[in-house]
């Protein structure tokens, strides 16, 4: 059995672009895209700097089981309701 042939899809919202639209393509903070350097091509497809202020330490802890269903069934952010709940508990004790 021949394999079927995908036909071209045509989108009058979005045509293909020409040379023409890539010569008049917008800037880029005012660089055009044929004047990026490698470091800045890099930095742009998501590379975090290094944090201003650090204000946590990664750690690895071991929780009991209970514990950790019971943050994960509330939900994303669940590290730091575990994060909140030990400060409160460090504040009340200090």
């Amino acid at each position: 059995m021949p394999r079927k042939v995908k036909q071209p899809v045509f989108d009058d919202d979005n045509p293909e672009w020409t040379k023409a639209d890539f010569a008049r393509a917008t800037r880029f903070d005012g660089i055009k895209a044929k004047d990026l350097t490698p470091e800045m091509l890099a930095r742009i497809r998501g590379q975090r700097g290094p944090q201003k202020a650090p204000t946590k330490i990664a750690v690895s802890i071991r929780l009991s089981p209970e514990v950790v269903s019971h943050f994960k069934a509330t939900g994303a952010g669940w590290q730091g309701r575990i994060d909140d709940a030990l400060r409160k508990i460090v504040k009340k004790a200090g």
